[in-house]
C-alpha cells in the first residue's frame, strides 16, 4: 500500500470504503470540479461529535450549492467494538450514539431524548477495514513512522529504536487496519481531507483546524 500513500500537492488517491450507508457511492475520480471535504471520524469519538462533525454540517448547508461535496467517512484505529458498521448504520438512520460519545454529549445537554438532534446530510460510508494476519512487519512499522516523522532516518540510532519500539507497542493490539485511515497517515480523529476541484490533495488535519472555512473559500474561489 505504501504507492498509494496521499502526498500534499499530489493527486489523491482514491477512499477505500467497506460499504456506503447513506447517499451514493462515489469518489474523487467522480468529482472533478467540485472541491471535496471528506471529514473522517469514529462512531465512538466525543470530539468528533462535539465539534467536527456540526462544523461540516454547517460548511455542507453553505457551501453544497458553490461547489462543496462533503463526504463521511467513520473509520477504526481503537474500540473496535464500537466504531463499527453497524453503529454507523445506528446513527445514519436513527441519530443514535453510543458509548464515548453518547455519555460526553449527555453531559453537554446535545441530545434530544438521549439521539442526536440532527440528521447528518451528506453521504456516509465506512473505511475498509482488513484484519491483522501474523506479526506486525518492519516495513508496516517503518511506513508508518515515516508518513509521520519525514527526518526520521536522519535522527541517532537510540532515537530510532525509541520510535519503533513505541510504533509496534502501539500497531500490535490493533486487530484491524484501516486502509483510508492509514492511505492518508492520519493521526487520530477527527481529520478533515480536503481536495482540490483538480484532485489534489490540499490539506489533511487531524484535530483543530481553526482555518479550514478560509481554505475552503480560497479552493472554491480557483
Amino acid at each position: 500500500m505504501t504507492d498509494n500513500f496521499a502526498m500534499i500537492g499530489k493527486k489523491a488517491p482514491l477512499l477505500a470504503v467497506s460499504e456506503w450507508i447513506q447517499g451514493e457511492p462515489v469518489n474523487f475520480d467522480q468529482l472533478r470540479d467540485r472541491v471535496v471535504l471528506v471529514e473522517v471520524f469514529q462512531v465512538n469519538c466525543p470530539g468528533c461529535f462535539l465539534y467536527a462533525l456540526p462544523e461540516a454540517v454547517e460548511l455542507h448547508r453553505k457551501y453544497a450549492g458553490n461547489g462543496l461535496t462533503v463526504l463521511g467517512i467513520a473509520t477504526a484505529f481503537e474500540d473496535f467494538d464500537k466504531n463499527t458498521l453497524e453503529n454507523l448504520r445506528a446513527l445514519a438512520e436513527r441519530n443514535e450514539v453510543i458509548g464515548e460519545t453518547f455519555k460526553a454529549l449527555s453531559r453537554h445537554g446535545a441530545l434530544d431524548q438521549g439521539r442526536l438532534p440532527y440528521r447528518i446530510p451528506f453521504p456516509l460510508a465506512m473505511d475498509r477495514l482488513t484484519e491483522r494476519q501474523g506479526e506486525i512487519s518492519e516495513t508496516e512499522i517503518l511506513d508508518f513512522i515515516h508518513g509521520r516523522l519525514p527526518d526520521f532516518d536522519r535522527q541517532p540510532d537510540h532515537y530510532r529504536q525509541q520510535v519503533v519500539d513505541q510504533v509496534r507497542s502501539y500497531l500490535e493490539p490493533q486487530h484491524y487496519r484501516a486502509e483510508t485511515f492509514e492511505r492518508f497517515r492520519l493521526k487520530g480523529t477527527p481529520s478533515q481531507i480536503l481536495v482540490d476541484r483538480q484532485g489534489i490533495l490540499r490539506a489533511c488535519e487531524f484535530g483543530a483546524f481553526p482555518d479550514l472555512e478560509n481554505r475552503l473559500l480560497e479552493l472554491l474561489r480557483e
